[in-house]
């Protein structure tokens, strides 16, 4: 829809309007999330997110009851005006209020994900994970070369790279959960694993330097980041040139009780969407295709994706 420069002008006005617009271009936010940060009604907020989906500024996602909104304005010339009032340094004076209570929000959501991983600490990879299958492992192992140094992102406990820091240059277990760190530790120290070492990180902020690490391992973590692009940006960014990653993960499914059951962010993802996604970061000779299928309900179906960084 073609949209006058009036009208998009008269949606600017609204001060409310133009917060919505300013706070989902930073973060996607459900309507209860943008309740708390403007503190108002949901009634208030609904009109307002209607007026913006109907002006086509906004796009939402469902996951399970919940609605998420974000910024959707393409790169039509139409809506220059608002790319202008969006990028021009707001000083009203309730604005560093909203970027404190988006921040609030950010934080209360990766606490959450941190408190499951510390409930599970110690008995992750003794009980049923989805997607965790022999025949993906072994797939995974299949492509790994020796005597380099590795960097496994989301590494929880280190169950894969226990058994890989015997044959490994060197391999770094990031994970941000405190408690799968110290037991992984512990683990590493019994079995005299010198090459194996831990850090507390997010897959979003890797805490390693650019260009340190030959390989970068991310199996059945990406759906647990807030932004699976930002952290396959960090993988990007923390390879060596030629260097490669490969990704084992769930293929997009509807099973929503995972949410709850094992804190999951994304229900998995569709192939030609990860093979974009890891494209749009930098990488080539990207490669996308299932290497597993349970034959139990609901029916889990296992991705394995690799790529290699650019010389």
């Amino acid at each position: 829809m073609t949209l006058k420069i009036t009208e998009i002008l008269q949606v600017l006005s609204d001060s409310t309007r133009l917060r919505m617009l300013r706070l989902i271009k930073e973060e996607e936010l459900s309507v209860a999330e943008l309740q708390e940060v403007l503190d108002m009604g949901q009634s208030r907020i609904s009109s307002h997110l209607s007026l913006l989906r109907r002006y086509n500024m906004v796009s939402i996602r469902k996951e399970g009851k919940k609605t998420f909104y974000a910024l959707a304005i393409d790169q039509s010339k139409q809506f220059d005006v608002v790319r202008l009032a969006l990028s021009t340094d707001s000083n009203e004076e309730f604005w560093e209020t909203d970027m404190s209570a988006l921040q609030r929000i950010a934080d209360r959501r990766r606490r959450a994900s941190e408190r499951y991983f510390d409930e599970v600490a110690g008995r992750l990879g003794k009980n049923y994970v989805p997607g965790r299958s022999w025949d993906a492992i072994g797939h995974f192992l299949l492509r790994l070369v020796p005597k380099i140094t590795i960097a496994d992102l989301g590494a929880g406990e280190g169950v894969i790279s226990q058994l890989l820091a015997e044959r490994a240059k060197k391999v770094y277990c990031i994970d941000r959960s405190k408690s799968m760190v110290r037991i992984g530790l512990e683990l590493s120290k019994k079995n005299g694993l010198s090459n194996l070492v831990y850090k507390v990180g997010d897959l979003e902020k890797v805490p390693l330097t650019d260009g340190s690490v030959d390989l970068v391992l991310m199996s059945q973590s990406l759906h647990h980041a807030e932004h699976p692009e930002v952290a396959l940006q960090e993988a990007y960014r923390i390879l060596n040139p030629g260097g490669q990653v490969i990704i084992i993960d769930l293929k997009q499914h509807q099973f929503e009780k995972a949410r709850d059951l094992y804190n999951d962010r994304w229900l998995g993802f569709a192939e030609n969407e990860l093979y974009k996604t890891i494209k749009d970061c930098g990488f080539q000779k990207v490669k996308v295709e299932i290497v597993a299928k349970e034959e139990n309900e609901p029916f889990f179906e296992t991705i394995l994706a690799t790529a290699e960084k650019r010389v």
